[in-house]
């Protein structure tokens, strides 16, 4: 009993009126559920999940959650069902001891499928209950600390997990001392000669480096005193993993680090703190650029504290972290600290701090389902809690942290995915920029917005935030789902009246049975694959009317107008997200036309005289005619290929030709052969066809030019 007892003691200390009774009966119920099992080691089994509620008491969780760390083994590893605990212990437990279970009950083909989908389904359970994951970092914790009875292979594979995904989770749940240990544990069996080493050398210097602390540490609280300011002083080491890192990223030795040693000062208010920071920089030399205000700009995992580093006594760099008692609470606890229950309520009580951190878990959420492949929901997770960041602010000065890179069109998603798709410009400070501009620290950011306007595929070419590029992805797939349905269908109410099939089929019941003959849900989808070129309009026929014989030649003509606006072109019948110009003849408005239907890329414009597009109409199936848009008011690329006498200034002379058409070059390429002629090849941006044709009538009519062709 003497265990229960240590954990009872622990727990009242900081919660008087918590539920003991309902801890103790957890306890014996667990003890015996488990009272035939043994760890790696030997030990009792029921040595880890009281550690786990123990590490749980050590974040001052509610009672609850270190009953459900007590029982978050025994569905899987004992007979007691969900049931079971929810007949005793409640709704509440049985909840989270449900979903921890479901992490572990997977089977996947590779190590790397099964941690992929475990987290998805962790955030999943998450944005339900935090609890959960914090059960679930004391469950890892205790595994890590005991690690060195499992095999060495296997000792590798659950350090680098806990340093790839635990780790920077408990940091950006805002655990500063998990986050520590996570990392230090991971490097010692990921690295061990490497962690033994630094080990050594941290520890060599350990009685120099106290009392150099215990002598700052006064001289900090005897000027405090002098000023009548509260200060607590304490020094730290930068944890090992964090010294590591350092000397990998800088390319030093371990001498060659100069802010292992740190203080920490704790007082009691905002203004305490900047009056600290002014004693502080009265007394030693602040290295410039190394002054983090995280007090009036917190980072997204509400961490707040002033940072400087000085020239310290003897020349040494020393950091100082200065912050308040609350701020100090939220650095170490972080998540653990506002997650509030009430005993016999089951209403959660959450205050802004909490809102933060659920707002991020949710958009983590949302990101997942953004997501069809877990492993890349993990890649877009280790993008968001693992890059460094800027600090912006809206046109009303609120901060917004985004990934360094981003651009107007991130920050625009971060607002609103409306404002994202609807963005048109941006001002930054006061000046129009480019969308594809890279916000830098403090810029203000306006986002200018149009009803009419839409997002573009080019934008994923610079977004760099996952919100943003799945915002972009998700519009573009939806769009090209519309698009799709409206050329599937057109296709087949073309082909329906070739073979003599009533157009009102495609409304019928007999259609939603053809349907489901190629194993679609809705008329829709099958129409979007018809669009896509993943069925032919032939085969859906055939199922109609199985006796209907070889089609004779026809192609299909897509005869409803697009009404759509925007850039790029536009062709009739078909919206620009679902053709390409096809690369090998650069049709431009004017050009005689013909789209072949590309299997899961749309439709491809190609020249009718394109060498290509003779080629392809052997497969008449996928044929569509095509007429341009003449309201289209866009440039389109166009390329010509000139060749001419090999003459200085001849290419001089052929811009000039070019610029007097107000024709923008978008790239150029020159080479010059054995028969001393020069070849050009110019990718422009022109109007139309005419436009083309009178340019490359000029450019022939050039002294020096032989040939001008496409």
């Amino acid at each position: 009993m003497l265990k229960l007892d240590r954990l009872l003691k622990k727990i009242v200390a900081y919660s008087p009126d918590a539920n003991i009774s309902l801890i103790s009966k957890a306890y014996h119920f667990t003890e015996e559920a488990h009272c035939q099992q043994l760890r790696k080691e030997g030990k009792p089994y029921f040595d880890h999940p009281f550690s786990v509620a123990l590490i749980l008491a050590d974040m001052h969780m509610d009672c609850k959650t270190i009953v459900a760390g007590f029982l978050h083994d025994t569905v899987e590893d004992t007979e007691t069902t969900v049931v079971d605990i929810e007949e005793i212990f409640g709704e509440d437990v049985a909840f989270m001891v449900k979903s921890l279970t479901k992490l572990k009950a997977m089977e996947f083909k590779t190590r790397e499928e099964t941690q992929a989908e475990n987290f998805r389904r962790m955030f999943i359970a998450m944005a339900e209950d935090v609890r959960v994951v914090l059960i679930k970092f004391a469950d890892r914790l205790h595994n890590m600390r005991t690690l060195e009875f499992m095999p060495d292979a296997k000792q590798k594979t659950i350090a680098a997990e806990t340093l790839d995904i635990y780790a920077p989770l408990a940091n950006r749940l805002g655990m500063g001392w998990l986050k520590s240990e996570f990392e230090d544990l991971g490097f010692k069996y990921l690295h061990p000669e490497l962690y033994e080493e630094l080990y050594k050398k941290v520890e060599a210097k350990k009685e120099l480096r106290e009392a150099f602390i215990r002598n700052l540490a006064a001289t900090i609280e005897d000027k405090a005193e002098q000023h009548t300011i509260p200060a607590r002083v304490s020094g730290r080491v930068k944890n090992l993993f964090g010294i590591f890192q350092k000397m990998q990223t800088q390319r030093i030795s371990f001498e060659e680090v100069n802010d292992v040693l740190g203080l920490r000062i704790v007082t009691l208010t905002k203004a305490h703190c900047y009056m600290i920071l002014g004693l502080i920089h009265s007394l030693w030399v602040p290295v410039p650029g190394r002054f983090k205000d995280y007090v009036a700009m917190p980072k997204s995992n509400m961490y707040q504290s002033l940072h400087t580093t000085v020239l310290g006594p003897n020349g040494e760099r020393v950091e100082f972290q200065i912050r308040t008692e609350e701020m100090h609470l939220i650095a170490e606890k972080g998540i653990a600290a506002h997650w509030l229950y009430k005993e016999k309520e089951k209403e959660k009580k959450i205050d802004e701090k909490d809102s933060t951190y659920m707002d991020w878990l949710k958009s983590m959420v949302h990101l997942q389902r953004d997501s069809d492949d877990a492993r890349e929901f993990l890649e877009m997770f280790k993008g968001e809690v693992l890059s460094d960041v800027v600090f912006v602010f809206t046109p009303a000065g609120d901060i917004k942290e985004l990934q360094v890179g981003s651009t107007p069109v991130d920050f625009a998603y971060a607002i609103h995915t409306q404002v994202g798709n609807k963005c048109s410009g941006a001002r930054v400070n006061g000046r129009i920029v480019p969308l594809k501009y890279q916000l830098q620290n403090g810029d203000t950011i306006e986002i200018l917005t149009s009803p009419s306007h839409t997002p573009n595929r080019d934008w994923l070419t610079f977004a760099v935030t996952h919100k943003a590029k799945n915002r972009i992805r998700h519009w573009i797939k939806t769009e090209q789902m519309k698009q799709g349905v409206v050329l599937g269908s057109n296709l087949l109410e073309s082909a329906f009246i070739k073979n003599g099939i009533k157009v009102s089929t495609l409304k019928s019941k007999k259609m939603q049975e053809i349907t489901e003959s190629f194993n679609f849900k809705t008329v829709d989808e099958l129409l979007y694959s018809v669009g896509f070129g993943k069925i032919t309009p032939k085969q859906v026929v055939q199922r109609i009317s199985p006796e209907t014989k070889e089609e004779t030649s026809f192609i299909p003509k897509i005869h409803k107008p697009t009404t759509k606006q925007g850039g790029g072109i536009h062709i009739t019948g078909i919206d620009n997200l679902l053709y390409a110009t096809a690369k090998c003849c650069y049709p431009v408005p004017g050009d005689k036309i013909i789209g072949f239907i590309t299997k899961g890329k749309g439709v491809t414009i190609h020249r009718q005289e394109c060498h290509n597009s003779q080629r392809l109409s052997l497969d008449e199936a996928r044929l569509v005619t095509l007429t341009w848009n003449s309201e289209t008011t866009s440039t389109t690329t166009a390329r010509i290929y000139v060749e001419t006498i090999d003459k200085p200034g001849i290419l001089a002379s052929l811009s000039n030709v070019i610029s007097t058409f107000n024709i923008n070059l978008s790239h150029l390429e020159a080479k010059t052969a054995q028969d001393k002629h020069a070849h050009f090849t110019f990718t422009l941006e022109v109007s139309d066809k005419t436009q083309l044709t009178n340019l490359t009538n000029k450019i022939l009519s050039s002294d020096g030019v032989i040939k001008v062709s496409r």
